[in-house]
């Protein structure tokens, strides 16, 4: 399998795949790449509808100029209990991190939100996610800080004083929660609108079923969130250490 980055002749190639309808695991067959080598490159490359190989390729070598020169490095690869094999996970990883940024979230924060959410514990250290995805402290903690705002990791500090981000049961619940308050904020500004253009005007009017709208789905949202609540808690309790071994009690 060819490593390294991505040429411009693959670019091309991925391309004319997705003109032609081809799915990213026969691209990548296709290239002999991995299929998260190219999901991560088309969705970072405005998406199956957008891509452009002259382009991607550009943004690439612009990208690459910005970095400093540093040696290869390898990626370090957590433990995997469970037999689990390490390289499908580090892949379902990328993929589900590049199907998170499809739905709206930067990579970065994908990148985060996955690893923490495919962990036994759903509990990691700056340290241990810088190590992981290898990237920089800088990255994690924007990362971080973009997450919890919107209600999608908690922190803690642990026994030695270290902070941990945790994703847990309840995580999906409260931001989608942020999400319905957002929303109510949207719905009730749009109404607003409504006043200062005149009620009866078209474009009131047009405000106005905005505001029905978005305040119909965000209730229907949130009656859904809490009857669905039940399933997000897991039969097994939250484990303390970053690395848990199978319960053989």
């Amino acid at each position: 399998m060819p490593g390294g980055r991505l040429t411009q002749q693959e670019r091309q190639q991925i391309a004319l795949g997705l003109a032609d309808g081809l799915a990213y695991a026969e691209i990548a067959r296709r290239l002999d790449r991995p299929t998260s080598t190219i999901t991560r490159e088309v969705m970072r490359n405005g998406g199956p509808a957008g891509y452009r190989a002259d382009l991607a390729h550009r943004a690439t070598e612009r990208r690459a100029h910005r970095r400093k020169p540093a040696a290869p490095r390898e990626r370090q690869e957590p433990a995997q209990p469970y037999g689990r094999d390490a390289e499908a996970v580090r892949e379902f990883e990328e993929v589900y991190a590049t199907a998170m940024m499809a739905s709206g979230m930067p990579l970065m924060m994908g990148r985060v939100l996955s690893c923490l959410t495919i962990s036994d514990s759903g509990s990691l250290t700056a340290q241990e996610l810088a190590e992981r995805l290898q990237v920089s402290p800088a990255s994690i903690s924007k990362a971080i800080a973009f997450l919890d705002s919107q209600g999608m990791v908690r922190r803690e500090r642990d026994e030695r004083r270290r902070e941990r981000y945790i994703v847990d049961d309840e995580v999906w619940y409260q931001s989608m929660m942020v999400g319905v308050r957002s929303t109510a904020r949207l719905v009730e500004t749009t109404r607003q609108g409504v006043d200062v253009l005149g009620a009866g005007t078209p474009a009131a009017a047009r405000l106005e079923g905005v505001a029905r709208f978005l305040d119909f789905v965000s209730e229907g949202m949130a009656r859904a969130a809490e009857q669905a609540r039940d399933v997000l808690r897991t039969s097994s309790g939250p484990q303390d250490s970053a690395d848990p071994e199978p319960d053989r009690g």
